[in-house]
């Protein structure tokens, strides 16, 4: 399909007959652009604000992920569910929980190719729920979505073909913007927990971190998997605690450092209740770090403010410049919202800037033990050009014991 014909196609389109080729899935965005392809995941229907992400590896870990909660994924990268998927490259700690809504490919998925793939990428997408479309010109929708910005859609998958064209449109079009949406407690638990699980070594598996150091409060907007095993795997025990946990809370645990984890949703609407928390943390001097929500909360908590990004940054070839060091990583992006530079506080120094839009990526506060950023270190793109960061976190907290 053609970019004229993808904008142009609207959903009040009578319904096709009946042929070899009838369609077993529509995508239709709100703005009544109607897409046929084919079915593929779960049947039925799959709603969210659509981004597109440039990553070519990780589409397990990239649905998986907390943050994608209330989106749809277009894979630019054509080739998606090639090698299969497993039970371990899975981002979400709850495994009941999927995070991404719906999934856009460009071509069929292909048997899997790997030696730890455990199932079909497909079966897999049925089992967690998730509702995809294939046979898209993503290449087409990428450019839509660049130069029009995200809008919300629906993925509709029926195997025999019938579509209510006008309803999906409706429905589409009706959908609430992600901005004012928190979308935290429907990817976190009420309870705090404990975490030792280390990173994924060759021929080893993951480790267990039985003698830490460090005692890090880990607050839960929705944490990945791999953050909090590359904080076990520096020396730090993790207690996990709910979004809505109070600063009793975590003074009660008497921490050595507070991390804020990644989430998704509007950081204004969940900083309603988080940022108050994060403020006191701060003024007790208790090292911080976060991480994409947790970067937002950080800069809310001091009172900066958040924005709206037309396309936002989804993928695994970012780059991102440190300020202090010129040096430039190739980071892992999932955002769709920004901390709105002018806004920082006289006490709060920008660290990291993307080279693609020149938006914020990162802060340091001045006068207390914090920072953060917004991309994705844990997530291995360059495949570690990011990983001082946790470093960076774990001396912090070296130095402030050292203080007393």
């Amino acid at each position: 399909m053609t970019m004229p014909e993808l904008q142009s196609e609207k959903a009040t389109r009578a319904p096709a007959p009946w042929t070899e080729t009838r369609p077993t899935a529509l995508l239709v965005l709100a703005d009544g652009t109607v897409i046929e392809g084919t079915g593929i995941g779960a049947t039925g229907e799959g709603k969210g604000e659509i981004c597109f992400n440039t990553a070519m590896t990780g589409y397990q870990e990239i649905l998986t992920d907390p943050s994608y909660s209330g989106q749809i994924v277009t894979f630019t990268f054509p080739h998606i569910g090639n090698v299969g998927v497993n039970d371990e490259d899975i981002e979400t700690v709850n495994m009941a929980r999927h995070a991404a809504t719906g999934v856009v490919l460009a071509t069929d998925i292909s048997e899997p190719s790997n030696y730890r793939a455990i199932r079909h990428f497909d079966e897999w997408l049925k089992t967690r729920g998730i509702v995809g479309i294939a046979g898209v010109d993503t290449r087409a929708l990428t450019a839509l979505i660049r130069d029009q910005g995200m809008q919300n859609a629906i993925i509709a998958h029926d195997p025999d073909g019938f579509f209510d064209r006008k309803a999906l449109a409706a429905t589409a079009k009706a959908l609430p913007s992600m901005a004012g949406l928190d979308l935290v407690p429907a990817v976190t638990g009420t309870q705090r927990y404990d975490w030792n699980e280390t990173i994924w070594r060759w021929n080893e598996g993951y480790g267990e971190q039985k003698t830490p150091e460090f005692h890090v409060v880990a607050l839960d907007y929705g944490v990945k998997r791999n953050i909090l095993r590359l904080l076990a795997d520096r020396g730090c025990k993790v207690t996990v605690l709910p979004p809505n946990a109070t600063f009793e809370d975590v003074k009660a645990l008497k921490p050595d450092g507070v991390f804020l984890a990644n989430g998704p949703g509007d950081p204004a609407a969940t900083g309603q209740y988080a940022a108050p928390v994060i403020r006191a943390i701060l003024d007790a001097k208790i090292p911080t770090f976060g991480i994409c929500l947790g970067h937002q909360m950080l800069a809310l908590a001091i009172g900066a403010k958040t924005m709206k990004m037309a396309q936002g940054h989804h993928g695994a070839n970012h780059p991102v410049k440190e300020h202090a060091t010129g040096k430039v990583e190739i980071v892992s992006m999932n955002h769709g919202f920004a901390v709105d530079p002018k806004t920082l506080p006289a006490n709060a120094e920008e660290t990291h800037i993307s080279l693609f839009d020149g938006s914020n990526c990162g802060i340091r506060l001045t006068d207390r033990p914090a920072f953060s950023v917004q991309q994705h270190p844990e997530a291995s793109p360059g495949p570690q050009d990011s990983n001082y960061l946790f470093d960076r976190f774990i001396a912090m907290m070296k130095a402030n014991r050292k203080a007393g």
